[in-house]
């Protein structure tokens, strides 16, 4: 398999989306691609059935926050403070999707690891949530609200949230890396009253952590995507550097 890697950048959320899209229909049989990214402006991103009335969208209007759906399921995210990555890959090695999201979790694993050595205690939820019944609840809008089986959490909290879907013969995963506390504010742009939105504030603190939380100290995001580079080179043998992928598809 032949990896190409996009590195770093930031775009708005529309762009986002329909770049992982292209990248999809890009794809050929013998390549897979590793992206990373940022958000400007900060953008809500929503799992492919969500309604945009969960949102109050007068007030993102407002703060400048824009709103897009993923084309992959999952539940709401605030992207703001963090390493977004991208992974597209042809499903035609027998690779099912669960054993290419453990390998991804594994990859990123590694790097964080690698990227500080008090991040060795990240670890990968064995349990997997019953989603019917958190849809329910008020939480159930909520990405960083539960924690679903092979995502990443650090001391029962969850640090990277990610969604996939399989698009024709292609695998889209991509999912969010947690640096700063800012994905909490998304609670205070649902449209949900006051009680319940302080509730799910102090679900989202118990339940969900940062980097720079963790580590008490900012972080260095083009450092992190190096390391997370190296998580993915060991795990699927793949000779990542940076500049390896120059021509960028035409959106």
């Amino acid at each position: 398999m032949n990896w190409k890697l996009i590195e770093y950048n930031t775009y708005t959320g529309k762009h986002n989306m329909e770049f992982d899209l292209q990248l999809v229909k890009n794809c050929f049989s013998n390549e897979a691609f590793l992206r990373f990214y940022g958000w400007e402006p900060h953008c809500i991103s929503l799992g492919a059935n969500q309604s945009y009335d969960d949102i109050n969208q007068e007030l993102t209007t407002k703060n400048n926050i824009d709103v897009v759906k993923r084309p992959t399921g999952g539940r709401a995210i605030l992207h703001s403070d963090e390493l977004t990555y991208s992974v597209v890959m042809p499903n035609n090695q027998q690779l099912s999707g669960r054993t290419l999201y453990e390998k991804i979790s594994e990859a990123i694993i590694i790097g964080l690891a690698k990227y500080d050595s008090m991040l060795e205690k990240v670890m990968l939820e064995n349990q997997q949530p019953n989603f019917q019944q958190l849809l329910n609840q008020p939480s159930g809008s909520l990405c960083f609200a539960s924690t679903a089986k092979s995502e990443i959490k650090f001391e029962g909290k969850k640090l990277v949230g990610s969604a996939q879907r399989k698009l024709g013969n292609t695998i889209l995963q991509h999912g969010s890396i947690l640096i700063g506390p800012n994905h909490k504010s998304l609670v205070d742009y649902l449209n949900l009253d006051e009680e319940l939105k302080l509730n799910l504030q102090n679900e989202m603190e118990m339940k969900t952590t940062e980097i720079s939380t963790i580590l008490n100290k900012n972080v260095d995001i083009m450092e992190l995507q190096k390391n997370i580079i190296f998580g993915f080179n060991k795990v699927f043998n793949s000779q990542l550097s940076f500049n390896a992928f120059a021509s960028l598809p035409t959106l």
